[in-house]
């Protein structure tokens, strides 16, 4: 039997659980990350070059604005694009990281956030389509400049309303990791709570401002806040959550060191 620490001595494969543990950690760090990147996109793009120059009820001066920082106004419907992208990255890693939680309630939470991004994706094609009716091309000048001004204008209206639409599915997707990070046992259960009640921010909103007949005072701008504690729980804790070999394959109970 040949001595140990021989240079031809094969190293023992890790064990299946802390395999399985390090991918979770990294996918926790990969979601927080993405998490906090997005928050940066999402209010530039949303916030300040879109909302910062658009005028509501004025097509005419919201025209003249986007016109006059074009290349601003494309750099915010570009940074929503990587949103999306990101969404899947998180959608990945949430899902790796509560699955031993729920497999099947961490996939159908992943799918929500999915389809949500189908849906964000498809109103930014109405933003795209508003810079198109306020540019040059030949074939729009049967069209006289209000109408161009008016459809614009229209079309930006309409990224509003489906986004409103899909922040209801969002928000199903939040609740879902709220029940997942409360059930867990490696998640502080007040985050989980947290992460629920934003959910249900978003859902009331996206309900409220479809039913509502007139102006809807938005619910989720005060319910947010599970979200970001949610990223820094992940970038924190994330590198050191261990989860029990019970856990991972499908019993109780999970623990953090």
């Amino acid at each position: 039997m040949p001595a140990g620490g021989h240079a031809g001595e094969e190293t023992p494969p890790a064990r299946p659980g802390t395999e399985a543990n390090r991918s979770i950690r990294h996918a926790s760090v990969t979601a927080g990350v993405g998490l906090l990147l997005m928050s940066a996109l999402a209010g530039f793009g949303k916030f300040v070059a879109l909302d910062g120059l658009v005028t509501q009820g004025n097509a005419a001066q919201t025209a003249t604005d986007i016109m006059g920082s074009e290349g601003m106004f494309r750099l915010g419907v570009m940074s929503l694009i990587v949103v999306i992208a990101l969404d899947v990255v998180v959608a990945w890693g949430l899902y790796r990281v509560f699955s031993p939680v729920s497999t099947s309630l961490s996939m159908l939470a992943a799918a929500f956030r999915l389809v949500y991004g189908g849906v964000f994706l498809v109103a930014i094609g109405q933003l795209l389509g508003a810079l198109r009716l306020l540019g040059n091309d030949a074939y729009l000048s049967v069209l006289g400049a209000d109408q161009l001004h008016a459809q614009a204008l229209l079309g930006i209206t309409a990224f509003n309303d489906l986004w409103v639409v899909a922040l209801g599915l969002f928000g199903v997707h939040l609740v879902l990791i709220g029940y997942l990070a409360y059930r867990s046992g490696y998640v502080p259960r007040p985050l989980g709570v947290l992460l629920a009640i934003a959910g249900l921010g978003y859902v009331i909103d996206s309900a409220g401002i479809v039913l509502s007949q007139g102006l809807w005072t938005s619910i989720g701008a005060f319910t947010f806040i599970g979200e970001f504690l949610l990223a820094l729980w992940l970038i924190i804790r994330g590198p050191r959550l261990t989860v029990s070999e019970s856990r991972l394959h499908g019993h109780p109970i999970p623990v953090a060191r």
